[in-house]
């Protein structure tokens, strides 16, 4: 119930204003988006409004845009509605990026009925020699307070702002878009730091608002919801454009997580075409709800898949005419998607009249693209994006050899093993072992005939994990896992596994040339040179002699003997590595 106990927050994200504002028929898209949404909070009653980054589009927006938004932002948020919360919090310490460091509603000076608190996106970061963008013009003006801004590339704290309303305590926390791999070496490193209240910890609630992406793009492109304190209660999640706000849970940190995406469509990909929403949430003591409120001036995004080879009964590609029938058959598509725009908008006048249409042809299988031109010209006057409606692709073919296996061609060992530490990372498969090193097992297995490379690998690995919890004194299930999880993802970072397969190999060839075995590769360094430890300050590295070239600076293929070449090594933190590679990790 909304009564002097309970926070009303309106929460959106990525409002990308000013996006394709010189567009004829999409130029109006996000001012009207931004226009429904402070409506929205004003016809709410909303306590304040939280954006979750890209507010704008640039970063650095035209007059036009920064104009339209000052306009909006003194028509909705300011007035004579009194506010009902108080701030707890050093404001000094929330506000870091004005020479106002305190809440805009309580500037004596301005008139704030709707608190606007937002953090900044990749698209509207801090640039310059003075760190600024576009939401500190609208902080100055006393329009936006701007939070979560990180001034340290080496250590972030992040400081709640302390928020009360009757007996609900609420603790925000923000942090604005950091480069995902920075912010995720960060992370391994413990250099991330968010700071509690000193007193009754257990009575806040605590919100964080995130800008960064929240699926796997790469190793470390991302940020895993496993990295974010577990005291939190609910994370919102800015970047990511697919609308997916309803909270779900994280199982392993007992968090909600709500995605509330884009509110204008940047792109024409699946995950746009979902329907937009922003969300009012409720807060009372340590209790949420959050209410979806659908965003009517979005303009409509339909999208369809077409795989021409699943029409064999209708045409192939040998057919006569095949490409008008295969035309015919896309008009009638994007007819069909034309038909649903039309009866989804009846009835709601804000929704806009011309809709966006993508139609992804999949031509493989022999099949030829018609002109693209000519067949958008039919649709000119009935469509958003007359110019891209159609989208052909070409999927990647497989090939079976004879015993009728799958085979794809050009993959190595490593990559085969990297297809399945992906297949197998939601079940938490091989989490002592990395991809890379594994793969550099597998591949000594197969081409060097080195029998014993996986499992003196997996061995010593275990042996160096369970020294490393040892030597951090944890004991529980659950701190176990919590620092299995930490080691292996430093270990992708800092490439640790580099010495640890050297040792590995080593043992390996140790034990065949104990049973007499000769390996079915080059032979190796001799052992007796080789450290077992890689905590010791020398480690071999196996250099080929120079083999037959074709002159200076040729690449020769002869088969020269390998030597012992002693490499000096040094440990950088938790990076140990070679005089090689120092330079790779920023180590002099």
């Amino acid at each position: 119930m909304d009564d002097e106990d309970t926070f009303k927050i309106l929460i959106s994200t990525d409002i990308h204003l000013g996006y394709l504002e010189k567009d004829a028929i999409r130029g109006n898209d996000s001012y009207n988006t931004l226009n429904e949404i402070l409506n929205c909070a004003k016809i709410n009653q909303v306590d304040f409004i939280l954006l979750g980054g890209d507010l704008f589009h640039d970063n650095k927006p035209t007059r036009r845009c920064l104009h339209s938004c000052i306009t909006m932002l003194r028509k909705y948020c300011m007035g004579d509605s009194p506010i009902h919360f108080n701030i707890l919090s050093d404001q000094t310490v929330n506000f870091n990026t004005t020479k106002f460091p305190w809440v805009n509603y309580q500037d004596e000076n301005l008139n704030i009925s709707i608190p606007v608190f937002s953090i900044h996106g990749n698209h509207d970061d801090p640039t310059g020699a003075e760190g600024l963008c576009a939401l500190d013009l609208l902080s100055a003006s006393g329009l936006v307070n701007h939070f979560g801004h990180s001034h340290s590339v080496e250590r972030i704290e992040i400081s709640p702002i302390l928020l009360q309303k009757g007996s609900t305590k609420l603790a925000l926390y923000g942090l604005g878009s950091i480069p995902d791999e920075r912010l995720y070496r960060m992370f391994v490193n413990n250099q991330v730091t968010m700071l509690r209240p000193k007193e009754d910890q257990d009575e806040w609630f605590n919100l964080f608002a995130i800008h960064q992406n929240r699926s796997k793009h790469g190793p470390t492109n991302y940020i895993p919801e496993q990295f974010l304190d577990d005291f939190l209660d609910l994370v919102v999640w800015g970047h990511e454009h697919e609308c997916l706000i309803t909270p779900t849970r994280n199982e392993q940190q007992l968090f909600y997580v709500t995605q509330p995406g884009s509110s204008v469509a940047t792109s024409l990909s699946p995950g746009e075409a979902t329907k937009k929403h922003i969300g009012l949430l409720r807060v009372k003591g340590r209790r949420m709800n959050l209410e979806k409120i659908p965003l009517k001036t979005v303009r409509q995004f339909f999208i369809q898949d077409v795989v021409l080879a699943d029409y064999e009964d209708a045409f192939m590609p040998e057919t006569p005419q095949v490409m008008k029938k295969v035309e015919n058959l896309c008009y009638a598509k994007v007819a069909e998607m034309l038909e649903d725009a039309e009866r989804e908008r009846l009835g709601c006048p804000l929704t806009p009249e011309k809709p966006l249409i993508r139609l992804r042809v999949d031509y493989s299988g022999g099949f030829e693209t018609f002109n693209t031109s000519r067949f958008s010209q039919k649709f000119v006057d009935q469509v958003a994006n007359p110019k891209d409606i159609i989208h052909f692709l070409r999927r990647r073919e497989k090939k079976e050899d004879i015993k009728g296996r799958a085979a794809v061609e050009g993959l190595r060992v490593e990559d085969l093993v990297k297809q399945y530490f992906e297949a197998a990372e939601k079940t938490v498969q091989l989490s002592l072992l990395t991809e890379q090193g594994m793969g550099k097992a597998l591949r000594e297995f197969v081409d060097k005939d080195e029998k014993d490379a996986i499992e003196e690998l997996i061995t010593y690995q275990l042996e160096k994990t369970q020294r490393h919890l040892q030597a951090r004194g944890v004991i529980t299930e659950q701190d176990i896992d919590a620092e299995m999880f930490t080691l292996s993802q430093l270990c992708q970072l800092e490439q640790l596994y580099v010495p640890s397969l050297t040792q590995a190999m080593a043992r390996a060839r140790l034990h065949r040339l104990e049973r007499g075995e000769t390996s079915g590769g080059l032979d190796g360094p001799a052992f007796e040179d080789i450290a077992m430890d890689s905590d010791e300050d020398t480690v071999p590295v196996s250099s080929p002699a120079r083999g037959r070239g074709r002159g200076r600076g040729g690449r020769g293929r002869g088969r020269g003997q390998f030597a012992t070449v002693t490499v000096p090594v040094r440990t950088f933190g938790n990076c140990l590595t070679t005089a090689f590679d120092a330079c790779a990790h920023g180590c002099n």
